[in-house]
């Protein structure tokens, strides 16, 4: 069991993450007040010291505690590591991601410190401040203070002497409505609103003073975990507790060659070798990735989790030198590149700071069809993943003594070609190697959306092909008998959609397919033709009483009630209707499938095991 202080952004983010396990779990805030929907988790509310936590900790067998409070809750947060000690129980602190403080920005240490020239300010330190603040009222200075709309802020507030026309709310920290000459603020976080309310303060032209947030103790307890996003959370929690997750998530192609690429720059420009190094995801998170090394480059071992990826524990490889600059500026300009990976074409480089470079060796396929984020005869490394190395590398070098001024980053990976072969890199014109891919940089188990994402890219292929029609089928046995019937179209004519049937129609009307045939063996059919768009078995089961009215309508009288498998109709309905049942079968569909297309010509073919088809 796990137990969540929360009562923050950060606690509604843990929520999010831990409900996906479907496990129980109990979420504790100080007051109750933050508006929370739990369908795994309990609450729990009303401040804990030390004993009361221990004892909730025994009467309900928790064995993790996530500590998602304010920054500023140093008290909690100190008596949260100590329990954590005494009952040895791991726990994990989710913290905020801050900006660098900008020096134009006034930082104090503490409320006494606001400078004395100051004569009017709001206030956006919470009301719990109201009270530290009233030493300036006193001196004369008009004080405003922005607190949220809850019954428990007004009465404190009233409590503590303040006018109506001192307060107002919170709506929209983008919006400053009060003419103040200074505005006061905590360093909040990102998620805090921080940024957004020193841009709004800028607009009105106001002095800004900001309230560092609290140094927290260090700990080197191995019971203290610290991570600062949701991805980061998830992973802690599957490695502390890994019966909570049914299922743990991965990580990307692209995230095991940042980490590589991290690694190897860490290396040559320290002379160090972590075992683990920090890579930024795409969302500004950051989690710790394992790394090895070999002769001259750095490794990292591709980890799915629980997804059925077929490059799961691949070794992806990063060498990274110091270059004198790049030869060339487009696809295929040439870096100060070792002879041996020459034959290799490179990623454009990417125009910033440090110059950096992005080459595809060994294993790594080379894109042959336009269609993709970058041209033909460039490595298959997407965009996000390119970006995840460049910004990396970026925030690596500010950091080291020695800032490199162009950097060259090849990335290989051993096996990649064989691998290549049991993927859609052959239908999608990528060849000799696999993919460097993953936008959020974490794969999560059995994901629909990499899924969907796999059939959007086939999608965007076919139409660069310029076919006049795609074709879209559930697998490799109902293509074959389709595509006898299309022999002139082009091989990325053709795509699978596995289950995703409605997602991939809905793909062909915005890529503005005007003609689109889809094939469809019974078993699915007989789920769409029942309004399932997506026709997986964990989603939808097949509906006898549904068949058995469309049997009905096709004229057909047989007994069903003891099949199993939605193909044994093909032998139990007799030859002479078929056709009719067939028939009966693809209007249904039509009905659904149709509104999903509704500038295109929609052509649906229902194909039996013996590769006859029905239209």
């Amino acid at each position: 069991m796990i137990l969540v202080f929360g009562g923050t952004t950060e606690g509604r983010k843990a929520v999010e993450v831990l409900e996906e396990a479907g496990s129980p779990f109990f979420y504790s805030t100080k007051t109750g007040e933050q508006d929370l929907t739990l369908q795994h988790g309990t609450r729990t509310d009303g401040a804990m010291d030390a004993e009361a936590m221990k004892a909730f900790i025994r009467q309900h067998g928790i064995r993790l505690i996530v500590d998602a409070a304010h920054p500023f809750a140093s008290t909690l947060h100190q008596t949260i590591a100590a329990v954590s000690e005494d009952c040895q129980i791991p726990f994990i602190r989710y913290e905020r991601i801050y900006p660098p403080r900008d020096p134009d920005i006034t930082w104090i240490d503490d409320y006494s410190q606001i400078p004395d020239d100051i004569h009017s300010l709001l206030a956006t330190t919470g009301v719990q401040s109201i009270s530290r603040l009233k030493y300036l009222e006193e001196r004369g200075v008009r004080v405003y203070y922005r607190i949220l709309p809850r019954e428990s802020s007004l009465a404190l507030a009233k409590e503590q002497g303040t006018s109506p026309e001192q307060l107002c709310y919170y709506e929209d920290s983008s919006v400053i409505d009060i003419d103040a000459e200074a505005i006061l603020l905590k360093e909040s976080g990102e998620t805090g609103g921080f940024s957004e309310k020193v841009a709004a303060a800028r607009a009105k032209g106001m002095r800004i003073i900001a309230l560092k947030r609290p140094k927290h103790f260090t700990l080197h307890s191995s019971l203290f975990t610290s991570v600062n996003g949701p991805y980061g959370l998830r992973r802690a929690v599957e490695h502390l507790l890994p019966e909570f997750y049914p299922l743990h998530s991965g990580l990307t192609t692209g995230t095991c060659a940042t980490a590589a690429a991290v690694a190897a720059t860490i290396r040559l420009t320290k002379g160090e070798t972590p075992k683990e190094v920090p890579v930024i995801l795409p969302n500004g998170e950051t989690i710790q990735v394992p790394v090895t090394y070999g002769d001259d480059y750095a490794s990292c071992f591709k980890e799915a989790g629980d997804d059925p990826d077929i490059t799961n524990g691949i070794e992806v490889r990063a060498k990274v030198i110091e270059s004198r600059g790049y030869e060339g500026t487009g696809a295929r300009g040439y870096e100060n590149t070792p002879a041996s990976d020459k034959s290799r074409a490179p990623v454009p480089p990417c125009l910033r700071t440090p110059a950096i470079a992005i080459y595809g060796g060994a294993g790594v396929g080379t894109i042959t069809l336009p269609g993709f984020d970058y041209p033909p005869g460039s490595p298959a490394i997407n965009k996000a993943p390119r970006e995840m190395i460049c910004h990396n590398l970026e925030k690596l070098c500010t950091s080291v003594s020695l800032c490199l001024k162009n950097i060259s980053v090849t990335i290989s990976v051993p096996n990649g070609a064989e691998i290549a072969k049991k993927t859609f890199n052959p239908r999608l014109g990528i060849e000799g190697g696999i993919s460097i891919i993953g936008v959020s940089g974490i794969v999560k188990p059995f994901s629909e959306e990499a899924f969907i994402d796999s059939i959007r890219k086939c999608m965007i292929i076919a139409q660069a092909s310029g076919t006049g029609r795609v074709v879209i089928n559930s697998g490799g046995k109902s293509e074959r008998f389709v595509k006898a019937l299309y022999p002139d179209l082009p091989r990325q004519a053709f795509v699978e959609y596995g289950n995703y049937i409605g997602e991939t129609l809905k793909m062909a009307h915005e890529l503005h397919f005007k003609n689109v045939t889809l094939g469809v063996m019974l078993g699915k059919a007989v789920k769409l033709a029942a309004g399932n768009l997506d026709t997986h078995s964990r989603k939808t089961t097949m509906d006898l009483d549904f068949i058995q009215q469309m049997l009905l309508e096709s004229g057909i009288s047989i007994d069903i009630n003891d099949i199993t498998l939605a193909r044994e109709l093909w032998e139990r309905i007799p030859s002479t209707q078929l056709e009719d049942f067939a028939n009966t079968v693809i209007r249904y569909c039509a009905d659904y499938c149709n509104p999903l297309l509704p500038d295109g010509s929609l052509t649906i073919l229902l194909i039996d095991d013996n590769g006859n088809i029905y239209s």
